[in-house]
């Protein structure tokens, strides 16, 4: 017998790209989470508890207690309904609930009669997933014991952001280069799927060393904090920031071709010509110089693209700095490949 459709999120897209951004799908069984729904069935008194995350296709469980499976496909997840809003689900008794009734996890192993989840969401404000538990009873549920499910979450929470950390610049908070590289394979596979463009940026703080040695850690630390900042009032939802250096760092614009991309990578330059700093008053002034590429048919990985863009930085500091070079492919730049002297200043 067929079952009703799950929910879909108003912000689907940018909710699945928020938990490829995340870093913990498909990870390896981790002791930490495995001790988290451990607790949860304790404290609750279920036979199973779940961190369950849901992308595209299925729910796939980060950690499990009292449950054998790795995942479901989707339209099964209880979990699907919970993240489509931001209150806890609590389901007495699922062969009473016309939204689960005929579910094969219903009907079938493993027998879900009760069930409670707590949308994971994300500090960017997107439902992850849920922590959850279930029996195979049915059951009722307190509002006590919904708060204590609500404050299991949060700890959830709490090591999805530790784990964020771990893998961020601390002035930025962007990615560092290797999470970078990792967050960016889902939009280059997206980008190849729906055949679009897609742009990345590699720019650099020229002669930061000597602002540094100049005005101090502080000063050049600030500087930093600044054009992180710029760069996120600028970022699109579909963006991908990174600071793959100490001062370098990387834009990906999914849905970008090449020349909207310079435009976006002018306009970051004079912004940050325009910042100023205890350096100004000896009219001192931050650039840039910038390297851009797009999305090649040759490209094996996100690796490929940053080699080039990389290579356009290079020949762009090489060319007198604060400018953007760009490399569409690995053939050497040719004269017209240079931004126009107009571009520094």
């Amino acid at each position: 017998m067929p079952y009703p459709d799950f929910p879909i999120p108003q912000d689907e897209l940018e909710r699945q790209r928020d938990l490829e951004r995340q870093g913990i799908l498909n990870l390896p069984r981790d002791e930490h989470f495995d001790r988290l729904v451990r607790l949860t069935a304790t404290v609750l008194e279920t036979p199973i508890a779940l961190i369950s995350l849901v992308d595209g296709e299925r729910q796939w469980f980060l950690a499990r207690h009292g449950l054998d499976a790795t995942q479901t496909p989707r339209q099964m997840a209880f979990c699907a309904h919970a993240i489509a809003g931001d209150e806890p689900l609590v389901v007495p008794d699922a062969r009473q609930d016309s939204r689960f009734c005929t579910n094969p996890l219903v009907t079938g192993d493993p027998f879900v009669r009760f069930y409670a989840g707590i949308p994971l969401q994300s500090n960017q404000g997107h439902n992850l997933g849920t922590l959850c538990v279930i029996d195979r009873q049915p059951r009722h549920f307190s509002n006590n014991q919904v708060a204590l499910l609500d404050d299991l979450a949060k700890l959830v929470l709490r090591e999805f952001e530790l784990r964020r950390l771990a893998t961020v610049q601390p002035i930025s908070g962007f990615p560092i280069r290797a999470s970078f590289l990792e967050q960016a394979e889902p939009e280059l596979a997206r980008a190849r799927q729906g055949d679009s463009p897609l742009a990345l940026l590699v720019i650099e703080l020229d002669h930061f060393n000597q602002l540094r040695q100049r005005w101090g850690q502080q000063a050049s630390d600030q500087a930093l904090l600044d054009v992180a900042a710029l760069l996120s009032s600028q970022q699109c939802p579909q963006d991908l920031l990174g600071q793959i250096g100490e001062q370098q760092f990387a834009l990906l614009m999914a849905n970008t071709d090449v020349d909207a991309a310079l435009e976006r990578a002018d306009a970051i330059r004079c912004g940050i010509n325009e910042m100023s700093g205890v350096f100004t008053a000896s009219g001192h002034r931050l650039g840039i110089s910038g390297g851009l590429t797009q999305l090649a048919l040759a490209d094996q990985g996100p690796q490929d693209l940053l080699h080039r863009a990389e290579k356009a930085l290079t020949l762009a500091q090489g060319n007198g700095q604060n400018q953007i070079a760009k490399l569409l492919d690995n053939a050497p730049l040719s004269a017209g490949d240079y931004p126009e002297r107009r571009n520094r200043s």
